[in-house]
């Protein structure tokens, strides 16, 4: 006897989704979240990347674009020192919106609880044990230590997950010896701030906006809003840093003033935080009835992409596991959680790795790598395709049994007809169940379909395909017109 279907270790972005994402299916997850409350050091203030078409897909990217307080960032984004303008595209290839995580951890948190999900605050588990049949959670609460269990665990408990450790799965990679502290802060007297972005000071005259490098560490400058400034150090420190300790406008300014050797005036400040950067991910996604996803996972030396990959992996993960619980999984299924997320992972860890190789070199050779790099991305097809590498929307699975280009690939959004009044895939996709999407009136096709997935008829201007079969977390399972080929398909993904 089992007290719920998952327990989930940390509610953060990534346990958050992945309950919401169970609720959807039909299990019934606990969230365990050693803090009390949410914590209150700033650290992501952004999303990018494939997970914006995901949360669209849910409903939510309404309710995320509500918690945005500053502009929406122009489609440039930095990649190792240089610049990727992707303003020339009409339909950029990498969206970003700036949002905090706090406000985001808090309506994921909502959308969760209000599906049925429990968040249980200040419950930290110090101890696991698994059979073939479940797994044991010795959890330290409130009112003292009790056990709850589940037939399945999820450590989303962040890059120094106890879970990981506690189920023996090593996290090979590198920690580097770097410490990038960041600062929002209003424009204060004595600062001048130049229409193209530089800025004046009275110590250390004018500093470009960019990337300044000096032999102990670098510069970043920029803004978004009018009135505040956006300010980067780096430099190495071979030390750990604690996230748990918040950081302070000194702090800044003595890391601005080893850089740059002298003071830059700071006004009040709206964000501060710090990091340091990893590379690592876990040998196996999967010990027995043990799982891993986000940052318990894989760890990635980049900014803007960690929350993507991460909420990925619950999107991924929930459906098949719900469907292992249910009883209803053909043989396997959740054994693609690793392979399909673990290669994900890994292809995130090439990209962010590459931008460290940029961004690290400070001799001659490095600032030509640079310089290089930056004029091959005034290519459109290179910055689209480095654009799409660091969205994560170039990311393909495997699927048996469908050559069509489009099987494996994340769905795209097209424009419909429908006569349930839907205009769109992302609407048919609310409800996080497996759709067949008839384009072209085959009923011999739509009747293999039915009680494995929401069977939909509809017109589309250029159809890709005479019929799609989509999964749950929006990936083309099977697309085409023979019958095999989708009845080899439902039985690979939903069961004879």
């Amino acid at each position: 006897m089992t007290d719920v279907d998952v327990i989930i270790v940390g509610a953060g972005p990534t346990g958050l989704m992945l309950a919401a994402e169970l609720r959807l299916a039909g299990a019934r997850p606990l969230v365990l979240e050693r803090r009390p409350e949410q914590g209150k050091t700033p650290k992501a203030h952004g999303l990018s990347g494939q997970i914006l078409d995901l949360l669209h897909h849910r409903g939510l990217l309404e309710q995320v674009r509500g918690l945005v307080t500053d502009p929406v960032p122009p489609h440039r984004f930095p990649f190792g020192g240089v610049h990727v303008d992707l303003t020339r595209f009409d339909e950029p290839p990498l969206k970003a919106l700036s949002v905090r995580q706090q406000s985001l951890e808090r309506l994921l948190e909502e959308h969760a609880t209000g599906l049925g999900a429990e968040v249980r605050r200040g419950h930290e588990v110090v101890g696991l044990r698994q059979d073939d049949v479940s797994v044991t959670a010795e959890v330290r609460g409130p009112d003292g230590t009790y056990e709850i269990t589940a037939p399945y665990l999820v450590g989303c408990d962040g890059g120094r997950s106890p879970v990981r450790s506690m189920a023996g799965i090593g996290f090979p990679g590198t920690t580097y010896p770097e410490v990038n502290r960041i600062g929002q802060v209003k424009i204060p007297e004595g600062l001048t701030v130049h229409d193209n972005g530089d800025i004046e000071t009275p110590e250390l005259g004018r500093i470009k906006a960019g990337f300044t490098r000096t032999d102990t560490g670098v510069f970043a400058l920029g803004s978004l809003t009018p009135g505040i400034v956006f300010i980067q150090t780096t430099e190495d420190d071979p030390g750990e840093i604690d996230d748990d300790v918040p950081m302070t406008l000194a702090e800044l300014g003595d890391s601005i003033r080893r850089v740059l050797g002298g003071d830059v005036p700071l006004g009040e400040p709206v964000r501060l935080s710090r990091y340091q950067f990893s590379a690592r991910q876990a040998e196996r996604y999967r010990e027995g009835r043990i799982l891993l996803a986000g940052d318990a996972a894989h760890l990635l030396p980049s900014t803007g992409t960690a929350i993507n990959v991460g909420m990925s992996d619950s999107v991924n993960l929930a459906w098949k596991l719900a469907a292992e619980i249910q009883g209803r999984a053909p043989e396997g299924l959740l054994d693609t959680y690793h392979a399909e997320r673990h290669a994900a992972g890994a292809r995130a860890l090439l990209q962010s790795r590459a931008q460290v190789g940029l961004r690290r070199g400070h001799d001659e050779a490095a600032e030509a790598l640079r310089a290089v790099f930056q004029e091959l991305l005034d290519d459109e097809q290179a910055a689209r395709r480095l654009a799409s590498h660091v969205a994560g929307t170039d990311t393909r699975y495997p699927m048996p049994g469908s050559p069509h280009a489009l099987a494996g690939m994340f769905v795209p959004d097209l424009a419909l007809q429908t006569d349930d009044g839907a205009t769109s895939v992302a609407e048919l996709l609310r409800g996080a169940r497996p759709v067949l999407l008839d384009l072209a009136g085959r009923p011999d096709l739509r009747e293999l379909a039915q009680g494995r997935a929401d069977v939909h008829t509809a017109k589309a201007e250029d159809r890709p395909a005479d019929v799609l079969l989509i999964r749950p977390d929006g990936y083309v399972a099977w697309a085409g017109d023979d019958a095999e080929g989708l009845r080899e398909s439902l039985a690979t993904w939903f069961g004879a």
